[in-house]
Formats: structure tokens, sequence, C-alpha cells
């Protein structure tokens, strides 16, 4: 059997620390919320200033930045209780996929704002610098407790899917027998620079999330982490299962960069694609872990992925009555209008609430109020029932159209390990720089809306444009997509955060703040290209770029994708290039440009084609920056 057991687990959340944070009322209770007005939200400007804070004390050394300081927490309890469960467990061969939305966001607003005031102290400006990327937490955390150089490492920047998408790629490492134990999830904190990009969008609520309900307005912020110790069930050595995932499905909408596609049909594939994974009946799933952000669009969509997925006829339906006409439809657990959207963390610490549900016996309660929306339907409890619970399924949906599942047992599913198969490298495209008339007549996107992207989506997709010359656009349709990023889009926040600074938070530019995400350029090329496979970005250190090779070469031989385009791109802007400066890495090459690549499964001309090892080395430390990186990988394995 080859279930992945949670044997320890590390969490926080605004509930509190450990398993106070996703804990689950019990039967005749209602649901209790967390979220209230922010004051350090309002007095920076915002209308709907709402949120769900973290208690201040995380029972960990506080340190500079918040972030970092919420993933110790969660790994100091995690691995506290792997002593107790799994002792000589520093021995194995461990693999770590942690997520996140904005990282070190905290502490790259302190350094935009350092740089722009033309701060004099160098050694200030440097601590800052070497804060403000998106994987200093992430590097910062894991080196607290000897972690760092830990060869299976991966930080998914993939925003509200991050930790879902970390917990299914650590179940596909534990199927190809690549790790031992795998330590997954995620982590954010709250920022003024996230909370205002989210209300420019007219994303967040004016009181309280009331998911599925007509009326609903959006959702409320929060921050949190949590980690989880995943091991195969066949090896877990007497450790008893927490939680069991039992398969992991993922998707792309292709659709829009914030807007989720209103069928339902990406979350449905996504959902689907773990039902298959687990060899599971949709009919014996009685709990739903869902991604409820309590917009319109959002919970619209979700209610019909969920209804498509999971709604089975009654035994009772009489023969005349047409399909459909008894339904029972599982119930629906909405954790973010409780702890708020904790974005990186928020996959996590719902798995653990669902995981929490099924060993409990509990379907949970939801904390929203109104009358139900007919366009959302969703069973809904007032208070927790006892109801017996075999199976839960933990739907997300993020920024770009990615979306993620799990399946989560109660009991040992007797799954199978997915064979791995061969990964090849059918083609390469390299680009310098874009020129927007060209690019528009590629892509078929009208130049005025190349003209409000970034240069690191231009980029990318000039790139992907260059690679579909070489194989044809239809041999990119349906891939999948991981994009490897450096330094991501520093240069673009800094820009977005000038504007903040200049005019207040309520007046941020909202078409700039999506392209914030690392994951915009992974959206952009998906929708340019409908590339409705796996997609996310990834990037624990300045090789990112091979970081994304491995990745996506992860999905092509575990077959959660025939086909994945790897893309990498650095705009090599003045605030990338004087981070590098400042962290003593200024020797190392940094260039604007990108390059794109398509794997396969299909050997084709197997002479032809090379193969690409999933384990391949990434080394962050030493080498050229970025895309460069793979450039050099390329011209070595040529």
């Amino acid at each position: 059997m080859s279930d992945a057991c949670v044997i320890a687990s590390g969490a926080v959340s605004a509930f509190g620390l450990g398993p106070l944070a996703y804990r689950v009322p019990d039967a005749g209770e209602p649901a209790p919320v967390a979220i209230a007005r922010d004051e350090e939200l309002a007095s920076a400007g915002l209308l709907r200033p709402f949120a769900a804070r973290a208690p201040a004390a995380l029972g960990v050394a506080p340190g500079t930045d918040r972030a970092t300081d919420l993933l110790k927490a969660a790994l100091s309890q995690t691995l506290a209780a792997l002593e107790g469960v799994r002792p000589g467990w520093r021995g194995e061969r461990i693999g770590i996929a942690l997520g996140t939305s904005s990282g070190g966001m905290l502490t790259a607003e302190r350094f935009f704002a350092a740089r722009a005031g033309g701060a004099d102290d160098a050694d200030s400006l440097a601590a800052l610098a070497s804060g403000a990327t998106y994987f200093a937490p992430f590097n910062d955390a894991l080196a607290a407790f000897g972690l760092e150089r830990a060869p299976l490492r991966t930080h998914l920047l993939a925003a509200c899917a991050a930790s879902t998408l970390a917990i299914g790629l650590g179940l596909r490492w534990l199927d190809r027998d690549a790790c031992d134990l795998v330590l997954a999830g995620g982590y954010d904190a709250l920022s003024t620079f996230v909370a205002a990009g989210f209300e420019a969008l007219r994303a967040t609520t004016a009181s309280r999330s009331r998911p599925f309900r007509l009326g609903r307005d959006g959702m409320a912020l929060g921050e949190g982490a949590a980690v989880v110790a995943l091991v195969r069930d066949d090896r877990r050595r007497g450790a008893p299962a927490m939680a069991r995932v039992a398969g992991f499905g993922a998707s792309t909408d292709a659709v829009h960069i914030t807007a989720p596609d209103r069928t339902g049909s990406g979350l449905m594939r996504a959902g689907a694609a773990a039902l298959a994974d687990a060899g599971w009946p949709a009919a014996r799933v009685g709990l739903v872990s869902a991604h409820a952000t309590a917009t319109p669009y959002n919970d619209a969509m979700e209610s019909r992925a969920i209804a498509a997925l999971l709604a089975t006829p009654s035994p009772a339906e009489g023969p005349g009555e047409p399909p459909g006409a008894h339904l029972h439809p599982p119930v629906v657990h909405p954790f973010k209008a409780q702890i708020g959207h904790t974005l990186g963390a928020a996959g996590v610490l719902e798995t653990l609430a669902a995981a929490s549900a099924l060993a409990a016996s509990i379907a949970p309660p939801a904390a929203s109020e109104g009358e139900l929306d007919p366009d959302a339907p969703a069973l809904l409890l007032e208070r927790a029932e006892p109801r017996p619970l075999s199976a839960a399924l933990k739907l997300s949906a993020a920024f770009g159209g990615a979306n993620a599942a799990l399946l989560l047992t109660s009991s040992a599913s007797g799954r199978r390990p997915r064979r791995a198969r061969p990964v090849y490298l059918r083609a390469e495209a390299r680009v310098t720089g874009f020129d927007l008339a060209s690019l528009a007549e590629a892509t078929g996107i009208a130049r005025d809306r190349l003209a409000r992207l970034d240069a690191l989506c231009r980029l990318g997709l000039t790139a992907v444009a260059a690679l579909a010359d070489v194989v044809g656009a239809g041999s990119l349709r349906g891939a999948g997509i991981v994009a490897g990023h450096a330094l991501a889009t520093i240069d673009t926040n800094d820009v977005y955060d000038a504007r903040r600074r200049a005019r207040g938070a309520r007046f941020v530019e909202p078409r700039l703040f999506p392209a914030t995400s690392p994951n915009a350029i992974a959206g952009e090329c998906a929708i340019a290209y409908q590339l409705t496979g796996p997609s996310f970005a990834v990037g624990a250190g300045l090789g990112g770029a091979l970081e994304a090779l491995r990745a996506a070469a992860e999905l092509v031989a575990s077959s959660d994708a025939d086909r994945m385009v790897v893309v990498a791109a650095d705009d090599a802007g003045p605030v990338a290039r004087e981070l590098l400066g400042l962290t003593g890495a200024q020797h190392r090459a940094l260039a604007c440009g990108a390059v794109a690549l398509l794997l396969q499964a299909d050997p084709g001309d197997a002479g032809r084609l090379r193969k690409v090892d999933p384990d391949l080395p990434v080394d962050h430390d030493e080498g050229p920056v970025g895309h460069l990186a793979l450039l050099r990988w390329l011209d070595e394995h040529g």
C-alpha cells in the first residue's frame, strides 16, 4: 500500500498553535471565527480591514521576519513530534516541499522603502536585501533546524494552491522512492502589500466572509503555517497515521489570470484526477474541504465542480425519475471563513482540519450566515454533526488558474504506487528580449494587453511562442507548465509598492497586482497556449530554473502529465541587480532573457531525444542565475 501517511505535524493559525490551529468543533458546536477588524490594515487606509492574525507568541525566538517565524513555529512542532514517533529520522533521505504566496514580502516592503529613501547604512540595507526574496523565509527556517542542505527541496510559489501542491508533490516523491520522509506544507504572513492588492481586486469582505451565501462579498486574509511529515504507509515503522493522502490531481483553467473558469471544469479535472489516483469512488466522499473564498464567481464555480464530481443518485431514486432527482451531496467545509485566507498555508491547514474531521467522524460546521445562493448550492452545517466519514476531498485554486486536489481517507485506501516512466526533452527555445508587435502576432494577444503585462510575463510568453514555432502550437495544447524563478517578480513588486507608498494602500494599481505573483508567468503562458495540465512556479534560491526542470520532470515521470513546459525568465532589472550586489552574489551572471523547454513521456525517436533525470541536482549557491543556469545545463547535457 502506498498512501502517504501523516505521522507528525505542526501548525499555527489565528486559532492558536498545534491542533488548536485546525480544530474541528465537537458535535453540536457552531464554527468559531477568528476574523476581526485589523487595526494595522485600517491605519494603512484600507476600507475593508478585516483579517485573522496568528498569536504574537509562536513558541520560537522571534526574528526579523514574521513569515519566517511562522514557518519556524510549524517546523519546530513537526520535528519535535518526529523525534517521538520516528527516532533517527535525520539519517533518512528527506524531501522538503513548502509553499508560499508572498514569502519574505514584509521584509521586501522595508527593503523597497529603504532603497527608495536612499538609505546610507549599507549593512542595514544588505540585511534587508537578504530577507526580501521570496525564498528567504524558506531557507532561513530550514537553516534554523539544520535542513538547509537537503538535496531534494522545493519551494513552491503557487499562491493559494501552494501547500496543496506541495503535499501532492511529496506524495509523488514517496511513490517514486525518491526519499523516505517528506516535510510538506506552507506559510504566509499578513502584509499591507498583499492586503491592498486583494482589496483593489474587490476580493475582500466588508465584514464577515459568507461562502456560498447570497450577498457574499469576498474573503478576509489570515496568516499561518503548517508542516506535515509524510511517509509511505508500508514504511511507517509503527508510527500512527494521523491522516492519509491517497490521491493527488492538478490542472489549470487557462482562462483568466485572476478569475476562475466559471464552469468549474478546471477544478473538476483536478478533483477527478485525485479520485482516479486513489482509485476511490466519488460516492464514498462525504466531506469537501472547499477553497471557498466567498467571492461571487469562485463559489459558484466550485459548487459546479463539486456537483459534477461528487453528487450521487440516491438509492431511493425511482425507475421513472430523471438522473439526479435525489442527491446525496457531501458536507462542504469552508474553513477560510473561520481563520481567514492564509494563502500559502491554506491548503495544508484545511487538509489538517479535514483529516481531523475524518478521525473524529465529525462533519464540521460552516461559519457562514444567510440564505444559500441557488447558483452556488452547497451542503453547509450550522453545527457539527457526528457522521461516518471515510474520505474527504481537498480542493484549492489560485492565481494563474492553477488548481490542485487531494483525496484523504480515514483508513488504508489500497492504493498502489505509481510506476515511474522515463522523461524526455523534446525541444528548447531561447530568447534575449521581446518585441510587442511580434509577440502579439505570435500569440494572438492584443498588443495593448501585452503592454499591460510586466516584463517577466512578456519574456516568458516570447520564449513559449518560440517553442511553439519549433514543435507547433498543437503540441503544447493540454500540457502543464512549471515556471522557474531566481529573484522572481522583485522588480515588478518594487514598482507596485512604490505606488502604494506614494498614494496609499487604497490606491494601488489593480492591474499590476496579479503580476506580483510569481505564478503569473505560468498562468499567462497557459492562457495563450491552452496549457491545461498542472501549473505552478518554484524558487528555493537563485537556481530556481533547474528546480523547475526537476519538478516538471517529476510530473511527467509520475503520469500527472504527458507533456510539461518549463519556462524560466529574468528581466534583470535594477532592483534584482542591486540585491545581488548587496548579498555578495554580484559575481554570478544575470541577464535579461528566457528559455522554454518541452518535456514529454513519449520517447518518439529515442536516439534523437535526451532523457531528463527527475533527481537532477540543483545548485542555488554557485554558477549563473535564473534562466542562465538552465542554459548552462542544456549546453552541458546537449
